[in-house]
């Protein structure tokens, strides 16, 4: 009989993010050996099982969160890969999300409404939220913005209590100026947020606008009002894990190589559903240009929905957005193209159809200007990124949010959704 290899995976099951990791696993083990698996139920963070100091199998997948689940993972002698952004366990295989792609994603979301002025909330008792708002603060600077921060209490001290959280929640908001959109380290903080602007009868989005990370579809569709949240790539998270370890039970000596992983980008719900601009002729146009970008749209078709001359609108609309509406319609349908490129193995001339180019000559044209490499460069290169299966092959991620009917649009280009 063949020896099947016995891999443990320390992995909660409690949140959205911690099961697209093992979606990820389970994927990769689809596509290649089988592996006999051992998943305890436990919480985030908590104690590893007591079984493991005595176990016997060839490797583990761990979300190492504390000193206490690093110091069981060196006792074991076996190899491990992290999918924690704590780093209890320097020096080993480390799996976890880009979050400089994600708050970036975040802050242009935000700054395409309008926003002149944002916000971070985070929660200092994670790493990836300090990173996260490291990166808000210079992306937002970078943009020309204001910046606007606040640190939660963490969980995990023993002076936390909601009550004493929602009082300096409520603090803050009461401070800041309006309107606002804020980025939360993630869809928890968000949702809380929320909950405070409810109760001091805080428009949400019109005053102000909010955006989780994680899409945890639960927490975001039972958010009041529905939450708009950064989409990360959970599950090719876990499949990159899975072969680091895959890798590492073969013999390979991976060192302590990392992997980051960059988001899909983002759903864009009630939260953040607003064009916070003054001007209401431009923010017509950008509303128009958001919704009919890829569908071959010109300067003239603009013109068309909005009450001004060329050289006006032009003035008006750079003076807000820094670009000329032309040059906002080029930048978006080569956001999608390169989604396309990057998600979707559709040939160069459907690509094309899909981001209204007449032919794919003009695309390779318009994308090379811009992006500085022709298209079959670029897939290329970002293929590199993808999981392969046994034959080499790339994995395509799942493609139903990339078709062209109008109820995918948020999914599916999250810049041309309103």
């Amino acid at each position: 009989m063949e020896h099947r290899r016995s891999v443990a995976l320390l992995i909660e099951t409690s949140n959205a993010y911690a099961r697209g990791l093992l979606e990820g696993i389970i994927d990769y083990i689809r596509h290649h050996e089988r592996w006999s698996v051992v998943v305890p139920e436990q919480e985030r963070g908590a104690s590893p099982p007591g079984w493991l100091a005595g176990w016997k199998g060839d490797g583990i997948i761990a979300r190492i969160e504390t000193d206490e689940i690093a110091t069981a993972m060196r006792r074991t002698k076996r190899p491990v890969v992290d999918v924690s952004a704590a780093r209890h366990l320097p020096g080993i295989p480390w799996v976890e999300t880009d979050d400089e792609a994600i708050t970036k994603m975040a802050v242009e979301h935000l700054v395409e409404r309008g926003f002149r002025h944002l916000a971070f909330c985070g929660d200092a008792g994670f790493n990836w939220s300090i990173w996260r708002q490291q990166h808000f603060e210079r992306l937002v600077r970078e943009a020309g913005c204001e910046c606007h921060l606040h640190q939660s209490i963490p969980r995990s001290d023993p002076k936390y209590s909601w009550n004493r959280e929602k009082r300096g929640l409520a603090n803050w908001l009461k401070q800041l100026p309006r309107p606002i959109g804020i980025m939360a380290c993630y869809d928890i903080k968000a949702q809380q947020l929320l909950d405070v602007c409810r109760e001091l009868n805080i428009a949400v989005p019109e005053e102000v606008a909010v955006l989780g990370v994680d899409n945890d579809r639960l927490l975001c569709d039972l958010a009041d009002p529905p939450l708009t949240s950064v989409i990360c790539n959970s599950h090719r998270t876990g499949y990159e894990a899975a072969s680091l370890l895959d890798r590492m039970m073969s013999g390979e000596n991976v060192g302590a190589e990392s992997v980051l992983v960059k988001p899909l980008g983002i759903e864009t719900r009630q939260s953040t559903d607003i064009l916070a601009i003054d001007d209401p002729d431009v923010a017509a146009a950008v509303r128009f240009i958001r919704e009919n970008a890829s569908n071959g749209i010109n300067i003239s078709d603009v013109l068309r929905e909005v009450p001004l001359s060329r050289r006006v609108l032009e003035k008006r609309f750079h003076r807000i957005l820094g670009r000329t509406p032309h040059e906002e319609i080029t930048r978006l349908r080569i956001d999608r193209v390169k989604r396309l490129l990057t998600e979707t193995s559709l040939p160069l001339t459907e690509i094309a159809r899909r981001t209204g180019y007449r032919h794919d000559e003009y695309l390779s044209v318009a994308f090379k200007k811009l992006v500085g490499m022709p298209p079959s460069s670029y897939r290329k290169a970002e293929q590199r990124h993808l999981p392969s299966d046994e034959t080499g092959h790339p994995i395509w991620p799942d493609q139903s949010h990339l078709l062209d009917d109008r109820e995918n649009v948020a999914t599916l280009s999250p810049r041309l959704a309103r």
